[in-house]
């Protein structure tokens, strides 16, 4: 009888299992080899401290200073081409007017622009905020997936096939690529969504046209809603959380991975679609996901969201593995440099009250700044620590969406919205300045073996 095809594919067989725990048992490395071959796991020491891979001059990320000749943790800087990200911000609300936009012509031109640049800019960019004809039609809505990342990146690939001269990387031509990229990212995670909404989870299809006359994120929140309304303070917030994840230096996960595919030569499509792979994973752009699934576990599991003792045995109940997914974290705490404080964190948070107030979210707002100073005495107490633990940008990010109605599948292509501009700076300055493939070591810690015949075995 023949096998079906849906269970040569699909089912996980005993077979299967049996040759997942051969492989299990052939990889694993002991730990101990890596102290003694000095590897720093994760291309990071003890400290959080990343091995130094490249130079760069896009953004800083600063979380400590010299005191007295020693480096001590200090509160988070982030800096985008020289300018403090809190400057930055505060330069585009004093002004009242969107930053997406500015914000992108400094990292990707490595200045800030004058009145008439940053207009004919966004001129620029509203031009070209469309899709080839018919790749809606033809794309989009065919075989729509259950994972918005996976669909924005099939449509990254596809949009190859759309251009007339893919390959070349000369630095004019991979801008124009950027240019036309960064523009359609909004479009192609709302779209990739209403695919999905409509064909797999039943719902109205609705396809709105961007405007050229609004921002970004006035597009993204026009294109996936209904009757295309919104708020300024939703605007306005949503373009600041886009800012606040445009860009992290060249270390972070989804980053170094544009560094080192750009490095190979390859075409723009292939790695920013090798960047969006990285950044779908829950230890980099699906860390929010998790922490609004964890908060949902514990508005169920507490009782009383203002007893600082009930929520305090919740947390220790995380750490405990005893509660929500039992990894033994607390999800928006801590981070890979950042110790006192994420300053993404910090000026996000200023204006999630004001939300909360317009969305009628204020217990759960109460509820998040509790946890907020409450996780990291209760981390201190149950963990050795190496460095302070502080919320990160994730905390408070997801909240953020919750609150402007985006559903939960699109918290990610979010951060791909805005980190897209940061790839693609990372991605001109690996070709400027690279001439060499990324090509790092790995000790072999496995003895040689002398080979048995098959007739022998």
């Amino acid at each position: 009888m023949a096998k079906d095809i849906n269970s040569i594919f699909f089912d996980i067989t005993s077979e299967i299992e049996e040759l997942a725990l051969k492989c299990e048992k052939n990889n694993a490395i002991e730990k101990e080899l890596y102290t003694k071959y000095e590897v720093k796991r994760g291309l990071r020491d003890l400290n959080g401290k990343g091995v130094l891979a490249g130079l760069t001059n896009i953004s800083d990320v600063c979380a400590s200073k010299i005191v007295d000749g020693i480096s001590v943790p200090c509160e988070g800087n982030l800096y985008y081409r020289g300018y403090n990200i809190k400057d930055l911000v505060k330069g585009f609300l004093d002004a009242k007017h969107p930053g997406y936009e500015e914000t992108a012509y400094l990292l990707l031109f490595g200045e800030l622009p004058n009145k008439e640049e940053l207009a004919h800019f966004q001129e620029m960019m509203a031009d070209r905020r469309m899709l080839p004809p018919n790749f809606v039609r033809d794309v989009i809505m065919k075989a729509p997936g259950r994972d918005i990342m996976n669909a924005l990146s099939r449509s990254v690939l596809t949009l190859y096939s759309y251009d007339n001269n893919p390959d070349d990387i000369s630095l004019p031509n991979v801008l124009r690529q950027c240019l036309n990229l960064i523009s359609e990212f909004p479009l192609l995670s709302v779209y990739g969504y209403q695919a999905y909404s409509h064909y797999v989870r039943g719902k109205s299809l609705y396809i709105h046209n961007p405007k050229k006359e609004l921002s970004t994120a006035e597009n993204i929140l026009r294109m996936l809603r209904p009757d295309k309304k919104y708020t300024d303070l939703e605007a306005k917030i949503l373009d600041l959380a886009l800012i606040l994840h445009m860009e992290h230096g060249g270390g972070n996960n989804s980053t170094f991975t544009t560094h080192v595919v750009s490095s190979s030569g390859t075409d723009t499509y292939s790695a920013i679609a090798a960047a969006l792979g990285s950044l779908k994973g829950p230890k980099h752009g699906g860390a929010n996901i998790k922490v609004i699934q964890m908060f949902q576990d514990m508005k169920k599991e507490v009782r009383d969201w203002e007893d600082e003792e009930e929520v305090r045995a919740y947390l220790k109940h995380l750490l405990h593995k005893e509660a929500f997914d039992r990894r033994g974290l607390i999800y928006g705490m801590g981070h890979a440099i950042y110790s006192v404080s994420d300053p993404r964190a910090e000026v996000l948070k200023g204006f999630v009250e004001s939300l909360a107030k317009e969305k009628g979210r204020m217990k759960d707002y109460r509820l998040y700044s509790m946890v907020e100073w409450m996780a990291p005495q209760v981390i201190a107490e149950e963990r050795r620590i190496y460095k302070g633990v502080s919320a990160n940008v994730d905390f408070y990010s997801g909240f953020v969406y919750s609150m402007l109605d985006l559903p939960l599948e699109l918290y990610t292509p979010m951060f791909a919205v805005a980190r897209i501009v940061g790839w693609s700076a990372h991605r001109m300055e690996e070709l400027i300045n690279t001439d060499k493939i990324i090509r790092p070591a790995y000790k072999n810690v496995l003895p040689e073996a002398e080979y048995i015949p098959l007739s022998e075995r």
